[in-house]
C-alpha cells in the first residue's frame, strides 16, 4: 500500500473528497494559496453534476466555460494531485495529523491512452450511458463524455463478453490492461474537505407520477441532457416516445419533495431550475404551452428577478397546486395530469405530451468512514475537528452558492492546518 502526503505542520496536505464544482473550488483555492492538495473523485472524471448541465442560472451560460478554466488551473498547479475512480476508505488520527486510506478502482486503460478512439468501434458491447441518464447506449470502452477531464478512456470490465479482446487488439498503443487491479494508498493529511455532492431522488419511487411507466414522463436532470448539444438528441428537446417536438409541457414541482413518504424537505433550487428549463423549451418551440404546477414558488434572493424575467418572457402558466396523478393515453402516449388548482378552489385534468418531474437533491453521505453530524434530512455538517463539509452534501444549493461555500471550507481547512501546527 503506497504512502502519499506532502509536508507536515503548516505544509500539511489537505484532502478533498469529491471532484464536483464544490470539490474543484476547494482544491484550487487551497492550492493557489500555497497548500498541497489531494483531490479524490469516485467517478472517472471531474466536474460532477455540473459537467452534464446545459446552462447555469441565472446567467444561462454553458458550464464548459467555467469548468475549462478550472481544469486549466488544476493542470497548471503542481500542488494538486488527482485520483479518479477513488474513494475514502478510512480516516484516523487527529487534526493536523490524519491518516487516510483511499481505494482506487481499476480503469483498465493506462496512461498510454491517447484517446485515438480506435477501441470503441470494435467493442461488441453497449451499456446504458450514465452521463445521459440511460437515455442512450454507450460502448463498454469509451471516453465518459466529450469534455471529460482527465481525457482518458475507461472500460466497464463487468460488461465485457467472456474471452473478448477486441479492444486490446485494436489499441496500437497497448494502453488497455484487462488484468489491471485496484490499489490502495495511504495519505498523511492535515485537514479533510467533504464535497461528495448530491444525487437526484429516484423518481420511480413516486408511483402516482408515472416515471418509468410512461415514456413521456421524464425528470429535470434528463431534460438538462436533452437540451445539451452533446446530449441524446443533439440539443433538441423531443418526446421520447416518438421523437417529435412537444406542444404542451408540464413541470411538476416538488416531485417527491416536501413529502413525508419521500423527501420531507425542500431542495431549494428546483423552482429556479424548472424556470430555466422552461426557457429552453420556449427558445426551441415558441408556440408550445408551458405550465408549472407548484406548491410554493421559491426563488430566493437574487433569483427573484431571474424568475420574474423568465415567466414574463416565456409566457409560462403557473398553477398553484399539487399534482395527484399522471396517466397515459395508450395510443398516443399523451399524458393526462390531474392536479389541484388551489387559487381557484378546483380539481383540474389537463392533457400534455411531455411531463417533467422536478425531483429533489439527495446528499451523498453514504459509505463515508467518518463520524459526521447529519441533520434530520441526512445533510452533513462538519465532522470531527479538521473535517469540513462543502457544497450540496451540506445543504441544497445553486452552483454559485456551492462555490462560495467551498471557498469558505478551503479557508477553514487551511486555518485548521495553521492552528494545529502552531500548537503542535
Amino acid at each position: 500500500m503506497a504512502n502519499l502526503g506532502a509536508g507536515e505542520g503548516e505544509d500539511a496536505t489537505i484532502l478533498v473528497v469529491g471532484g464536483g464544482i464544490a470539490g474543484l473550488t476547494s482544491a484550487i483555492e487551497a492550492a493557489e494559496a500555497g497548500r498541497h492538495v489531494v483531490l479524490l473523485e469516485k467517478s472517472p472524471y471531474l466536474g460532477g453534476r455540473v459537467a452534464s448541465f446545459h446552462q447555469y442560472f441565472p446567467k444561462l451560460c454553458p458550464p464548459p466555460c467555467g469548468l475549462e478554466i478550472n481544469f486549466k488551473r488544476i493542470k497548471n498547479n503542481p500542488r494538486i494531485i488527482i485520483f479518479t475512480l477513488a474513494e475514502l476508505e478510512s480516516l484516523c488520527g487527529s487534526p493536523g495529523d490524519y491518516e487516510a486510506v483511499i481505494k482506487i478502482a481499476p480503469r483498465y486503460v493506462t496512461d498510454a491512452c491517447t484517446i485515438c478512439g480506435e477501441c470503441s468501434p470494435v467493442c461488441p458491447t453497449e451499456v446504458p450511458d450514465p452521463f445521459n441518464w440511460g437515455m442512450t447506449k454507450a460502448k463498454a470502452i469509451r471516453l465518459p463524455h466529450g469534455m471529460a477531464f482527465p481525457a482518458q478512456y475507461l472500460l466497464e470490465r463487468a460488461a465485457c463478453p467472456e474471452h473478448c479482446h477486441a479492444c486490446v487488439d485494436a489499441c496500437r498503443y497497448r494502453a488497455i490492461d484487462l488484468q489491471q487491479q485496484g490499489t490502495r494508498k495511504t495519505l498523511h493529511v492535515g485537514s479533510v474537505i467533504l464535497a461528495t455532492g448530491w444525487a437526484p431522488y429516484d423518481a420511480s419511487k413516486i408511483d402516482n407520477l408515472g416515471f418509468g411507466k410512461y415514456a413521456n414522463v421524464i425528470t429535470n436532470v434528463m431534460l438538462e441532457r436533452l437540451a445539451a448539444a452533446d446530449g441524446p438528441t443533439k440539443g433538441k428537446i423531443l418526446r421520447p416516445s416518438n421523437g417529435k417536438a412537444p406542444r404542451a409541457v408540464a413541470f411538476v414541482q416538488c416531485a417527491g419533495s416536501r413529502d413525508q413518504n419521500h423527501l420531507p424537505y425542500c431542495s431549494g433550487i428546483c423552482c429556479t431550475a424548472s424556470l430555466k428549463q422552461a426557457s429552453y423549451i420556449h427558445s426551441q418551440y415558441p408556440e408550445a404551452k408551458i405550465t408549472i404546477f407548484y406548491i410554493d414558488l421559491r426563488t430566493p434572493g437574487h433569483l427573484e428577478e431571474f424568475a420574474a424575467k423568465v415567466i414574463a418572457a416565456n409566457g409560462i402558466e403557473l398553477i398553484k397546486g399539487k399534482v395527484g396523478k399522471v396517466q397515459e393515453h395508450p395510443g398516443s402516449h399523451d399524458l393526462l395530469l390531474t392536479a389541484e388548482d388551489v387559487l381557484k378552489s378546483r380539481k383540474i385534468t389537463r392533457e400534455y405530451d411531455l411531463v417533467v418531474l422536478a425531483i429533489g437533491i439527495v446528499p451523498q453521505t453514504g459509505g463515508l468512514p467518518l463520524s459526521l453530524h447529519l441533520d434530520e434530512f441526512g445533510f452533513a455538517g462538519n465532522g470531527k475537528p479538521g473535517v469540513y463539509a462543502a457544497g450540496c452534501v451540506k445543504r441544497p444549493a445553486e452552483v454559485a452558492a456551492s462555490i462560495r461555500d467551498a471557498t469558505g471550507a478551503a479557508l477553514k481547512a487551511m486555518q485548521n492546518v495553521a492552528d494545529t501546527a502552531s500548537h503542535g
